[in-house]
């Protein structure tokens, strides 16, 4: 296999990961800038090394969960991406997850080639320290709420200094440049209410399940606020 067609293969499999739904042969041609006969051509050769395509031609095809990209194989765009990410929340996040970005970054560097590795070492996108406010609540605490769809019962203080008893269904975490604002269904408010962490007292989970699913929040959320999903 030459190299052009190693990196054309790899940018079909970027391509299909985009995609949830299965996409026409057609329009996988047009974005990676190939024929539909050589399209059809790579998709067998992906097939015939183990990636789970599903499709076919005027079906269209989708790649289902199970086929890893070999991580020697980033450009450097996405070197420098991940890396900056990377650096992004080691600075921005809970000291939890900033420790999960830290450890993350070392086990891709294990598995890269000595250049790209180099590459990675000597990045010289920087992340400056954010002007935030400490934040009052424990940003696991909600984190582990959110994957686990469960309700919690939050003491919260309002811009004016009140003091509220909710309990919320929370399904969103934002990182903004001075706050981190944790968005969830209100039962108090029967709406969608954005909380400022610094401004949370006290937050226990019930380990109860909230009633609807968190991808279900979140679109409704974002049709309400006018926002596009996030790519």
């Amino acid at each position: 296999m030459t190299v052009a067609r190693s990196e054309r293969l790899l940018a079909l499999l970027q391509t299909l990961r985009r995609y949830r739904q299965p996409v026409s042969g057609a329009k996988l041609a047009a974005e990676t800038g190939v024929s539909l006969r050589t399209l059809y051509r790579d998709i067998a050769s992906l097939q015939a090394q183990g990636a789970f395509i599903e499709g076919e031609a005027g079906l269209g095809y989708v790649l289902r969960p199970g086929f890893m990209l070999p991580p020697m194989m980033f450009s450097q765009e996405e070197i420098e991406a991940l890396v900056l990410g990377s650096r992004w929340v080691a600075k921005t996040a809970d000291p939890r997850l900033a420790a999960g970005a830290v450890d993350a970054l070392a086990k891709i560097a294990a598995v890269l080639p000595a250049d790209l590795k180099e590459d990675l070492d000597n990045s010289t996108l920087l992340v400056g320290t954010p002007r935030r406010s400490e934040s009052g609540a424990d940003l696991a605490l909600i984190r582990r709420a959110i994957r686990a769809e469960h309700i919690l019962e939050l003491a919260y203080e309002d811009e004016k200094g009140v003091l509220t008893h909710r309990k919320v269904w929370p399904f969103a975490l934002g990182f903004f440049d001075s706050v981190r604002v944790m968005i969830a269904w209100c039962e108090l408010r029967q709406d969608f209410r954005h909380f400022r962490t610094d401004r949370i007292s006290s937050a226990v989970s019930t380990e109860t399940r909230y009633p609807r699913r968190r991808p279900v929040l979140l679109k409704e959320w974002r049709e309400a606020e006018g926002i596009p999903p996030q790519p």
